[in-house]
Order: C-alpha cells, then structure tokens, then sequence
C-alpha cells in the first residue's frame, strides 16, 4: 500500500505563467481587462477640433474626418488667422467632429494623434504650423486631468475658431460663452 504521508513538493518560488503557447491568444492588455471587468462603457456624445494651415488644408480635413472613429456629425469649415506661435503662418481651416463614441478620452487622444501622424504631422514648435492638429474637446461629461491630456480642453471655452463651429452642432454648449470678440475673425469656409 502506497504511503499518503509522503511529503508533498514544496514550491521553490513564486509560480510564473507559461508564455502562450503556439496560436494561444495573446492575455488582454490592462486597459482591456479593466474594461472588460467593468463591463461595456455607454456611448457619450463626444467633440474633436480640427485644424489645418498647410498644405491642401480641406483635404486633411477631409482625411480625418474619415480615419476618426464614430464620427457621427461636421459643423461647416471656417477659416480663421492663427492664435499664438511663430508670426509668418498661413491661415488655419478649423471644424468640430461630433462623435457618439464609447472610447475613453484617452482611447481618443490616441485616436487623435494617429490621425495626426497619417497627415505627416510634425510637432517642432507649440503652435507652429501644422498639416492637421486635432485636440479633444469634450467627452461626454468625463473630466480628466493629466499630464498630456485634459478634458474639457482647457482653452476651449476662449477659443473663437472652436465655439464657432461648435455652435453649429450644439448650440446649446456655446449659448453664453460666444462673444462676437472670440466669434470676429472666423470666417465661413464651406463644408467638407
């Protein structure tokens, strides 16, 4: 009769897991997993800013209206002078993407930079001219503060060539904050 006294082997240290075998899926990121613990996020309304001031600036904008996720509505095109940065730039053609999106507001900075980098954009100087620059605005009532992103966008609210064209897909957002100041060198461009 065999002894069931025997010793048991005792682990020689903590256990690490086994790499995934041949085509076993790959473990889920730690943003999935949390997503996927906390189940599916509701859809919120969402808006990008879009801007171009060099190259065939309406093409860009075109081009990201494509490449973003969930975009569900664009306000018209205004043009407007540039705001801060080096003197000699071109003029900026500027829309709003609405989006009913579930992506985080970080999901969609990431959204946004991929865009950007599609349009060849490079960053050599802050608020220098660029192919296509795209900042999230507003998701949902979401408010984040970090480092690199933060939601509401805080000069939004100051920003003539966003209020305008947000106005156009929520009028109820820029009611009061609009001031024919902000609202005096953006001029209507067209649509895309």
């Amino acid at each position: 009769m065999p002894d069931s006294r025997r010793p048991q082997r005792q682990p020689s240290g903590p256990r690490r897991p086994h790499p995934p075998a041949g085509d076993a899926p790959e473990p889920p990121s730690a943003e999935r997993a949390v997503q996927d613990r906390r189940g599916p996020r509701q859809k919120v309304r969402a808006f990008l800013s879009l801007g171009s001031n060099l190259g065939d600036r309406r093409a860009y904008l075109a081009e990201a209206v494509t490449r973003l996720p969930d975009v569900v509505a664009v306000s018209r095109v205004y043009e407007t002078d540039p705001v801060g940065g080096p003197p000699g730039q071109g003029a900026y053609l500027n829309c709003i993407v609405e989006l009913h999106t579930d992506l985080t507001p970080r999901e969609l900075l990431m959204a946004a930079q991929a865009t950007e980098a599609a349009a060849n954009r490079i960053r050599l100087e802050r608020w220098g001219p660029r192919t296509l620059d795209v900042d999230v605005l507003l998701v949902g009532d979401e408010e984040v503060d970090e480092a690199d992103l933060t939601v509401p966008h805080p000069r939004m609210w100051t920003r003539g060539f966003v209020l305008v064209p947000l106005g156009d897909l929520a009028p109820e957002l820029v009611i009061g904050r609009l001031t024919s100041e902000q609202a005096r060198g953006v001029r209507p461009a067209g649509e895309l």
